[in-house]
């Protein structure tokens, strides 16, 4: 099970963090001296830093139109991040209406009246930076990480959108990302194992007409019914600089910024007042019992009581009641069920939201146990009585204390991460400094509060009650379904017409039409660096980030999916898990609680070539945490108990993928690209793989491949080099021994050409495509790089040929790219998505006509200027947090690099020719030398690809 409510609480409550009350200055004086410097822009409160606390600096203004401004100076890297959130998601919309706001989401990246269409993802992406939008139920935003000196650029851009777009909203643009949103919800719902979970949930759970009671994404007859000027209403209604906060943080100052925020945001108009909606109090009379098939695997159980809401005094204690009872490997349902191999999964989170959050449980029983969801959900209640008798101990909030401690620091390793968390705390408490108050209150939590909440809210409490069962298999339900929700008809098409709209005008005094010119470009400092070798065989390489006083720590053993034989493929991914279980001197409970109390992580897999080994502590904590990866790695228990059921739980996990589309077209495509070699076959092993692995075979893998010889440590903290690499030969001196050389070959299988493999996914609403061949392994400075160079333009990018075709023009896809990919023993190149069913045969042929015309006729001069003003401008990004940093190391040891390839790159990437670039996309985008994978309803799909002209095959996994 994983962390999940308190996990995410830990992130959005205290990921951040601001100064006490006694740092805010708030005084009339300072306000007027802003009043005076930037007319129409008052100073609300200014925090400064506090050495005695997590603690986070900003300034917060106010405009005359409402806008909400905050900026945050964090000198440490040449970036800048701005978030710019609206307070209207899915609970500002009107039922049989639904959907609006994550589809404006969509549409203010469609341009506006001073950026063409498509235009604004290209602007940011030449600059450097990266940006998205997201929706949830509560508020919108839109945001950026840019280079500092491109600040100017994107405050223009937002500033467009904001009061500049309806006049760009066309019927066609509207057309275009109705498709698009719906390909997202094909590919994030309808197509995906329990998509629709909790839209059905919701449905039972709320009220008819509640703000929570349908998807953020939508109902797609809600989407179908309403017309371009229903959208325009919703953003005239809601999307006014006075529901609006922007958050601006990094290599900047207040004095840099409000010059700019008055020119750009203080002529857009005020729009309609918008008051807080008011919060009632969810309850329920009886359990609801409602169910489903689909087409899954495992049935699932989800049971749901509604309790209270965000940032409510009894959010906290619910939180800790939640990870008590499912949270972990030491809450009781881990016991109950996971331990005793009744379930596959099972855990509990408390999600909360601005207006209601509810207590979420959800198991899914283990086949083999004979388990029916009607006796899980009474293993479930009995849980509850033992909890009753359990009570709550002081080591629960201990646990919980140290998350919120770690997680809070570990928040202050990003710009976006402290600003995201200034714009939430300001959208929905009006406090950006709110951080101190919330660390407080889970800090007062006490046995009793758990204990009362758990009285108030789930003992003998009604809840929703959901079954997903496997299709056909209904005697596995929980209960019959005792409750329906409320059917609407809203009619035919909507009515709403131009006529029914008032828009808001900005009067500008300067030419808004003129895009900015961004300054030069910041000087971006490469990580210093130390490297050493143990006196065992292993490289070390570090840097020193003193940002925050944590420490991150990437081990790489050799010893992969090649280091194994093709019967047992996935022996090294479970005994990767049977690493992370119990030890000679801990139960497995034992080491969680021990790690949760530090407030440290280890994470351990294994991919292809290596077992990797990830450990993240607070750096007062890290002599602690380093004992315990030691007793981990050297010491493991190896037990029959936490083998069986691991090995139970990879199977149940494998077949649960099978259902999944996009699982199915890698594998098929993987074992059509290297036929009979262990890299055809999936990193965590098939069905009869995992069934053959017995317990010794992982002891024999551990024992053979665990050596330090070859191995690398990458580690970044904010000790210096001397007391860091002490700590880390102690922990690892008395390793000794090297590993065999992985066995595996890559022989590449004869495949005939111009052939569709087709694979069955009876009733699919989409198909996944996968399209291309075996190529170049991974090099630095070579071919491969700049192939990938050249791919760019034709699948590398948001605006890429590709995406615009098949997402932006057609509406076939909500995304599709391509790229090379490889590593020291073999690569490709692939291009891939997935499509709406009906499209299937049309992607296939936009795919095959983007692929040949790129190779015949190559890069055009805007497209080579834009790869090299994209790819050159974003050094200032690669190196903020520690784990960007860790990367960056790894590739320098893997590749035995100097770090000055840095600049090597960066000169190929101004100085390559078209001549060149068009040399590799004739060379390598040759389509007669391609696989066509296509996952999807064979039945319907057939006869359209037939008429492609090519040969279609079923292909069986």
């Amino acid at each position: 099970m994983k962390l999940t409510k308190i996990a995410v609480a830990v992130l959005l409550t205290t990921g951040l963090a601001g100064c006490s009350n006694s740092s805010v200055n708030n005084t009339n004086e300072a306000a007027s001296t802003v009043q005076s410097a930037y007319p129409g822009i008052t100073l609300i409160e200014s925090v400064a830093a506090n050495a005695a606390e997590i603690s986070i600096p900003y300034k917060k203004y106010q405009l005359e139109n409402g806008l909400t401004v905050i900026v945050h100076e964090d000198h440490s890297d040449p970036l800048v991040h701005v978030d710019v959130t609206y307070h209207v998601g899915s609970a500002r919309e009107e039922l049989g209406k639904s959907g609006f706001a994550h589809f404006f989401e969509h549409m203010m990246f469609q341009g506006s009246e001073n950026v063409a269409d498509e235009e604004h993802f290209k602007i940011i992406t030449e600059a450097g930076g990266t940006l998205n939008g997201t929706t949830n139920s509560d508020r919108t935003n839109y945001f950026e990480t840019v280079p500092v000196n491109q600040l100017e650029k994107m405050l223009w851009l937002e500033a467009d959108r904001m009061g500049f777009l309806l006049d760009a909203v066309t019927q066609e643009k509207f057309e275009v990302q109705r498709e698009t949103v719906k390909n997202e919800r094909g590919q994030r719902v309808d197509n995906r194992p329990y998509g629709r979970l909790n839209e059905r949930v919701s449905q039972a759970l709320y009220p008819d007409g509640h703000p929570y009671s349908w998807p953020v994404i939508g109902f797609m007859d809600d989407l179908n019914r309403v017309n371009v000027n229903d959208l325009k209403a919703f953003f005239l209604r809601w999307y006014g600089p006075n529901n609006a906060t922007i958050t601006i943080g990094g290599d900047v100052s207040a004095d840099e910024v409000l010059p700019l925020v008055s020119k750009y945001f203080a002529p857009i108009p005020r729009g309609p007042e918008v008051t807080n909606a008011e919060k009632v109090a969810v309850t329920l009379d009886a359990d609801r019992y409602i169910s489903m098939e689909d087409k899954v695997h495992l049935p699932l159980l989800s049971m749901n009581f509604p309790t209270t809401y965000a940032r409510a005094a009894d959010e906290a204690p619910l939180d800790i009641l939640a990870e008590i009872i499912g949270g972990g490997n030491n809450s009781l349902l881990y016991k109950n069920l996971v331990k005793t191999q009744l379930a596959v999964q099972a855990g509990v989170s408390h999600p909360c939201r601005e207006l209601a959050c509810s207590l979420s449980i959800y198991a899914l029983p283990n086949p083999a146990s004979g388990k029916t969801l009607a006796d899980i959900e009474k293993i479930v209640r009995d849980s509850f009585t033992e909890f009753e008798q359990r009570g709550v101990t002081q080591d629960d909030l201990d646990k919980v204390k140290a998350k919120i401690e770690s997680g809070a620091i570990f928040g202050l390793q990003s710009v976006a991460g402290k600003v995201s968390q200034l714009a939430a705390f300001e959208t929905f408490t009006g406090n950006p400094n709110f951080i101190q108050d919330d660390l407080a209150r889970y800090n007062a939590v006490t046995k009793a509060d758990v204990m009362r909440v758990f009285n108030q809210y789930v003992k003998g409490k009604a809840a929703v009650i959901m079954s997903v069962v496997p299709e056909g298999q209904r005697q596995l339900i929980a209960a019959e379904d005792n409750f329906t929700p409320i059917s609407h008809d809203f009619g035919g098409p909507s009515t709403t017409s131009a006529d029914d709209l008032v828009a808001r005008k900005a009067v500008d005094t300067f030419d808004r039409s003129k895009q900015p010119t961004a300054g030069v470009n910041p000087a971006v400092e490469v990580p210093k660096l130390w490297q050493a070798t143990t006196a065992n065989g292993i490289a070390v390489l570090g840097t020193q980030s003193t940002e925050t006083p944590t420490t991150s720590l990437l081990i790489k053993v050799p010893g992969g999916q090649y280091s194994e034989q093709a019967e047992k493929v996935g022996l090294a991914t479970v005994t990767a898990a049977l690493l992370s279980e119990s030890t000679q001197n801990y139960t497995t409970e034992q080491m969680s609680g021990a790690l949760e109390k530090l407030g440290s992580t280890i994470r351990i897999s294994a991919n292809s070539t290596h077992t990797n080994i990830f450990v993240s502590s607070l750096t007062k904590n890290l002599d602690a945490t380093l004992a315990l990866l030691k007793e981990k790695l050297f010491n493991p228990a190896f037990s029959e108990e936490d083998f069986n059921r691991n090995k139970q739980q990879s199977m149940q996990n494998i077949q649960h993928a099978l259902k999944d589309a996009g699982y199915l077209a890698s594998n098929a495509y993987s074992k059509l690209l290297y036929g009979d070699s262990i890299a055809a076959l999936p990193n965590g092993g098939t069905l009869e793989s995992i069934e053959a692995i017995s317990l010794d075979d992982v002891k024999g893998f551990y024992n053979a491949n665990f050596k330090p010889q070859g191995s690398e440590v990458i580690v970044v903290s904010d000790l210096a080099q001397q007391a860091l690499q002490t700590k880390v030969t102690a922990t690892l001196d008395n390793w000794q021994g090297k590993a065999p050389a992985p066995t595996a070959t890559f022989a590449e299988p004869n495949i005939a050409g111009n052939v569709i493999y087709l694979v069955d996914k009876p009733d699919a609403p989409q198909s996944e495509i996968r399209i291309g061949k075996r190529d170049m392994i991974e090099d630095i400075t070579g071919e491969f790089f700049k192939s990938n160079l050249m791919n760019f333009a034709l699948g590398g990018n948001f605006n890429s040929r590709i995406n615009l075709n098949l997402r932006e023009d057609k509406g076939y896809t909500y995304g599709a790219r391509t790229n090379f990919w490889g590593d020291s023993t073999s690569g490709g190149f692939t291009a891939s998505a997935a499509v709406r069913a009906d499209s299937t045969a049309a992607s296939i042929v936009e795919f095959t006509n983007e692929l040949n015309n790129y190779a015949q006729n190559g890069i055009s001069d805007e497209e080579l200027h834009f790869m090299r003003q994209a790819i050159n401008q974003k050094d200032a990004l690669k190196y903020e947090t520690p784990n960007a940093k860790l990367g960056f190391l790894a590739q320098i040891l893997e590749h035995d690099l100097q770090p000055s390839f840095v600049k090597d790159r960066n000169k190929i990437v101004s100085t390559i020719s078209k001549s060149e670039i068009n040399a590799l996309a004739a060379k390598h985008l040759n389509t007669k030398e391609m696989v066509y994978v296509v996952v999807g309803d064979a039945k319907s799909l057939k006869p359209e690809l037939e008429k492609l002209g090519m040969k279609v095959l079923d292909y069986k996994l």
